[in-house]
């Protein structure tokens, strides 16, 4: 099956058509993870098949790779909104789930990086459940 989704960022400026179907989608507790994502986790798909076409906003992209390692993000340079990207020439499409649109199948296949989450991520379950927010 050869999957259409589409996806963009917060303020609408970078607009993008994913073909293709993700192989796999985790949860990442990294601390870098953690720090480009703002929250307890990042929540990315995987795809070594799958191909992007820019729609909108391809000249509003930024790249950052932390100097020394494989971690990359990429975002709109108007709202800061994480984008996919490739991992590297050959590597495989990573797509931050929050920034699609087209509703999806998938579900987390697992978190990863479990050792080094945050310490007050424990029992998140638990918590309270809104609809809104809080009055």
């Amino acid at each position: 099956m050869n999957t259409i989704t589409l996806g963009q960022c917060l303020c609408g400026t970078v607009k993008f058509q994913i073909s293709g179907d993700f192989e796999s989608f985790f949860l990442c507790h990294c601390s870098r993870c953690r720090k480009d994502s703002g929250s307890a986790h990042s929540a990315n798909l995987f795809s070594s098949t799958a191909k992007i076409a820019w729609l909108a906003g391809e000249n509003r992209i930024k790249t950052f790779q932390l100097s020394g390692t494989r971690h990359i993000k990429c975002f709109c340079t108007e709202c800061g909104s994480a984008i996919p990207f490739y991992q590297s020439k050959d590597g495989p499409l990573v797509a931050p789930a929050g920034s699609l649109d087209s509703r999806l199948v998938m579900r987390p296949q697992a978190h990863i990086c479990l050792s080094s989450r945050a310490s007050w991520d424990n029992d998140l379950a638990l918590l309270p459940k809104l609809d809104g927010l809080p009055s």
